[in-house]
């Protein structure tokens, strides 16, 4: 597994159950955490996407790698939904501008 991606993930998912159980009072910084974490991810991602010696072509063939596939069954399915999207992306080669980012 490549360390980067495993400590962003890990990080995310940190945030993810902070956000969670977060009070009224602590939602709006513990969201903008969680979602601040979890674009490193993507671009961790991204980083360890791009310097494989075989890039996938498609969307299933990254899902069907086997590191992918250790993430994802990390995953609560909101997130493994935002994922894929951001998956298609990378093997799209394409960058969401920050605008269009999940809100």
């Amino acid at each position: 597994m490549n360390e980067k991606v495993t400590k962003a993930l890990d990080t995310t998912l940190n945030h993810w159950n902070s956000m969670s159980r977060s009070d009224q009072d602590e939602a709006e910084e513990m969201a903008n955490a969680f979602e601040a974490s979890f674009y490193r991810f993507i671009e961790a991602v991204r980083e360890w996407v791009n310097e494989l010696e075989s890039r996938p072509q498609t969307l299933d063939e990254l899902l069907e790698h086997p590191f992918v596939q250790e993430i994802t069954d990390q995953l609560p399915v909101p997130l493994y939904l935002n994922f894929e999207t951001e998956a298609e992306l990378i093997v799209e080669n394409k960058i969401r501008i920050d605008d269009e980012k999940y809100d």
